[in-house]
This record gives structure tokens, C-alpha cells and sequence, in this order.
């Protein structure tokens, strides 16, 4: 009895909530000592997603275009809080990962496709993290035959300790580490009044072109990605974190959200004050020519803390991708739905997955001539493909009262979250057809789109408020409410309109996916 009750315990990396918890917190310290035990699966996700790709991502647009863009980051939490609060919703509630939820309650062939989609995405992911780990290593002169294999090997041995609380104290002192940006900025000598006022003024240096449109979209799609839903839903299960707990975990994800964005906003302003006079709006080449062109243009100790604030992004994305990816293959079987609590030798499957992953991406990495240009180049095109399509998935799963009963999203959410869908679907668009089209009018897509979309949000915004079946007789307090088992619930209803907007969704994966397999064929074969 007694394991069992411990099986069942909030273990966080900063303290424990006991199994037989009520919930009532009373006064500041009470509720603080709460959150520092809940605290984990929102901010990890969020600073998992300023990875290789995102500062690299941040650095492009400080270098080429100074402090314009920075009016862009803070756009990004409501999207990303919206979003993220979704999935933590259906976590808590459903107690079952994302792909398995989507096999049940949207259809396994879209669970399947979800899965296999987000797996492929992941591996290629995972390969650019391991490129940042390489590049970041460079710089002091370490080859990348010693760092690749040496950091997939920490990344095993971090992972696979049988301790959920071990594994999240692991990946808080990864989160920590980002302070090292604090110094970076004032070594940069960072214009505080034009970092301030270009977070706030939208404007772009040298006017709106296709460069700086699609510089744009990469901010936004580098920070809202689609692994992200994998992830979180299934570390709130693997934490047990449950609806009584929910609104400490809201606050996890608003934290995280703003960590994210603050952290991606001091590296534009460095790059910017650093390096932004040195060159045009193409100026930027790799990560480790902007860590050797801080060291020459700032002073050495700037080109190294840059260097480590790559190397640890690289190493949370590549430990949350690569986890998100395990998860995601539990879904699929019961075999391997295992998590972080469980010892080695009782999850082989589990923690074999993760290896293999870290394995075979590290290895392509380190293979001569492989087309790493081609997999960056696919990882956009696919992330841009993917979001929409998990976007709108979410945004049914919330609308399922049968699933959520109480916790369904209210009108309100549904009213926004159709609009941040929206505007996904355009940006992540355009982004597909310029990276597999480079010649495509990028201004002009963004335009017509656009006034599509506007259209469209007309049209769905009524379908966006609708809920998904009869409102069932709760017999229990809100809080104590979770889904009932899923194979005893009823199906979902097939609307017309559901229909409309699944087919819809299915047949624009199906002629983007091919469009994309088109064109990666055409430049490995040019």
C-alpha cells in the first residue's frame, strides 16, 4: 500500500505532493511550495523549444535585420499559451498520452498518421540538434567525433536513471543555465531603449521583403512547433500531475512562455548590438560564425558564452525531442508505454527507443557528405506542414465532452484558438511553398492567403464554437473529475461539418507531403 501510494505521488524536481493531497493551499507560501513541486513539464517544453534551430533562428534576425523584428516575440505567448494550455488540459484530465488520444477519439488512421508524422519530424529534429552540439564544440576546438557521441551518451545516462524527479532536476539545471545570456548582454553593450521600444513598434529594416517575411515566419514556427503537444500532454501523465493540480500547471506554461520569449528576445539583442553593423540582411552563414564573429567583433569571452548558450540548447531540444518521441511510440503500443519512474531493466523497450534515436541521429550527423543543408531545409518545410493539422486536432480533442466532460474548452478559448489557428495555417504555408519553391512571391502568398483566411475565420468561427457531443451528468466535483476509460466511451459525433474540416485537413497533408517528398528528391538528386 504504501508503494502504491508513492507510485502515485507528485515527485517534482523541488518538492511532493502526496497521493491523498486535497488541493487546499492556504496563504502565499503554501501555494508557492505547490507550484515548485508542479513546476516542470511547461517551462522544459518551452526552453526545450529555444533549441539549435531557434537560436540560430534569433541570431539570423539580430544579425541581418538589428532590433526590427523583435516586435514579433511577444505575439508568441498568447499563441504558444493557448495552445500548450490545451494539451495540459487534456494531460490532466484524460491521464493518457496525445497520439494514443488521437487514436480513440479522432480515428486510429489519424493517430497512426499523427504518430509516424511527428516521429519522422523528431529524427530529422534531433539531427539538428546534434548539428548546434557539434558547432557549439567547434568553437573550442573539440571535433565533432568526440562531442556527438559524448553527448548522446550524457543524454542516455540523464534519461534513463528510473527517476522522474532526477530527470526533471537534470533538465532544471539546463533551464538555469540560460542566465548565461544575462552577461552576454551586457558584454554586448545591448541598446536597452531599442530593445524596448522594438518589442512594442512592429517595423522592419530596410522595408518588408521576401527575406524578411519569411525571417519572420521562422521566428514564429521555430517557437510554436509541433512537438511541443506531444510532449507536454505526456509528461503531465508521466509526472502524474492531475485536474485538481491544473491551474498550478497553467501557471508552469504561462512561466515557460515568458522564459521563452525573454530568453529569444536577449539573444535578437545581442546579435543585434553585436553584429547587426557588420553586414547586411544576409550577413548570416551558421551559429558558429556568429559565436566567431561576437568573439572578434565583442571580445573572445562573447563568442564562448554564445557557444554554451548553443551547446545547451541543442542538449534540452535533443532531450525533450528525442523523450517526446518515446512517448509518442508508447502510444502506439502498450509494450512501450512506459515512463521516466520506471528502472531500466523494467522499461527496456522504452529507454531503447531513446537510445536508438540518439544513435542513429548522432550517426547521421557524423556521416561524410550526408545532406545536413537538406534535412535543416526539410525540418522547416515539415514543421510548417505539420502545425495546422495538429492544431486543429487539438482544437477538436478539447471540444470532446465525452473525453473532457467539464473541462471542455469554453466559447471564449474556442473563439481564439480558431483564430491563432488561422493565422498558423497562413504562416506555416507560406513558409511550405517558399522552402520548397524559393522563387515563389512570398509577400504575395502572405496577402492572398490572408484574405482567404480572414474569409475562412468567418466561416469557421461559428463551427469553432460548437462543442462535440451531449453534456453527460457529472456525479463528482470538477476537480476529482477524469475520463472515464476510453473504450467505454461513445464515439465522437461525425458532424457534417467535422467531416468537412477533417477532410479538409487530411487532403492538404496529402498534397503538401507530396509536394514536399517532390521536392527533396529534386535537390538530392540536382
Amino acid at each position: 500500500m504504501e508503494n502504491e501510494s508513492r507510485h502515485q505521488q507528485i515527485r517534482g524536481a523541488f518538492g511532493t505532493i502526496s497521493s491523498h493531497d486535497t488541493g487546499e493551499r492556504r496563504g502565499a507560501r503554501a501555494r508557492l511550495l505547490t507550484l515548485l513541486a508542479i513546476i516542470g513539464p511547461g517551462l522544459i517544453v518551452m526552453v526545450g523549444d529555444n533549441d539549435a534551430g531557434g537560436v540560430s533562428t534569433y541570431a539570423q534576425a539580430g544579425q541581418n535585420f538589428g532590433y526590427s523584428l523583435l516586435w514579433t516575440l511577444p505575439l508568441l505567448i498568447p499563441v504558444l499559451i493557448v495552445n500548450q494550455e490545451m494539451v495540459a488540459r487534456l494531460g490532466a484530465v484524460t491521464g493518457v498520452g496525445h497520439g494514443r488520444l488521437i487514436r480513440e477519439r479522432i480515428g486510429r488512421r489519424w493517430g497512426n498518421v499523427s504518430i509516424g508524422s511527428i516521429l519522422l519530424l523528431n529524427f530529422m529534429i534531433i539531427i539538428t540538434e546534434f548539428i548546434g552540439i557539434s558547432l557549439s564544440m567547434d568553437y573550442f576546438g573539440v571535433s565533432p567525433y568526440v562531442s556527438v557521441p559524448l553527448a548522446a551518451l550524457a543524454l542516455f545516462a540523464v534519461t534513463a536513471t528510473g527517476s522522474f524527479r532526477r530527470w526533471e532536476r537534470f533538465m532544471m539545471l539546463f533551464v538555469a543555465t540560460n542566465v548565461i545570456v544575462i552577461p552576454l548582454v551586457v558584454r554586448a553593450h545591448v541598446a536597452t531603449a531599442a530593445l524596448t521600444q522594438h518589442l512594442v513598434v512592429p517595423g522592419i529594416r530596410g522595408g518588408a521583403s521576401s527575406a524578411s517575411v519569411l525571417l519572420i515566419i521562422s521566428i514564429i514556427g521555430t517557437t510554436v512547433a509541433p512537438w511541443q503537444l506531444f510532449f507536454q500532454e505526456s509528461n503531465i501523465v508521466d509526472k502524474k500531475i492531475s485536474p485538481r493540480w491544473l491551474n498550478y500547471e497553467r501557471a508552469d506554461t504561462v512561466i515557460g512562455s515568458i522564459v521563452v520569449v525573454v530568453v529569444a528576445s536577449l539573444l535578437v539583442g545581442v546579435t543585434a548590438a553585436g553584429l547587426s553593423h557588420h553586414g547586411g540582411t544576409n550577413a548570416y552563414v551558421n551559429a558558429l560564425e556568429v559565436a566567431r564573429g561576437l568573439g572578434r567583433y565583442v571580445g573572445h569571452g562573447a563568442g564562448a558564452f554564445f557557444a554554451i548558450i548553443l551547446l545547451n540548447a541543442s542538449i534540452v531540444g535533443a532531450a525533450t525531442v528525442t523523450l517526446a518521441s518515446s512517448y509518442a511510440i508508447g502510444d502506439l503500443s502498450p509494450r512501450f508505454n512506459q515512463g521516466l519512474d520506471v528502472p531500466f531493466r523494467e522499461a527496456k523497450g522504452f529507454y531503447g527507443i531513446f537510445a536508438a534515436l540518439l544513435v542513429v541521429a548522432g550517426a547521421v550527423t557524423l556521416l561524410p557528405g550526408a545532406p545536413l543543408g537538406i534535412i535543416t531545409l526539410a525540418v522547416q518545410a515539415m514543421s510548417g506542414l505539420m502545425l495546422p493539422s495538429t492544431s486543429i486536432i487539438v482544437l477538436l480533442l478539447a471540444n470532446d465532452r465525452a473525453t473532457l466532460g467539464p473541462w471542455v474548452n469554453p466559447r471564449w478559448l474556442n473563439a481564439l484558438a480558431v483564430v491563432i489557428v488561422g493565422v498558423l495555417v497562413v504562416l506555416s504555408v507560406v513558409m511550405m511553398i517558399s522552402t520548397m519553391f524559393p522563387s515563389a512571391p512570398v509577400v504575395g502568398l502572405l496577402e492572398g492567403l490572408g484574405a482567404v483566411t480572414v474569409v475562412g475565420i468567418a466561416i469557421g468561427l461559428p463551427i469553432g464554437l460548437r462543442r462535440i457531443g451531449p453534456a453527460p451528468h457529472y456525479d463528482v466535483d470538477r476537480l476529482d473529475w477524469r475520463t472515464p476509460r476510453l473504450a467505454l466511451l461513445e464515439p465522437p459525433v461525425q458532424s457534417r461539418a467535422r467531416r468537412w474540416l477533417l477532410g479538409a485537413n487530411g487532403t492538404y497533408l496529402v498534397v503538401a507531403g507530396t509536394l514536399l517528398v517532390v521536392r527533396i528528391i529534386q535537390l538530392t538528386t540536382s
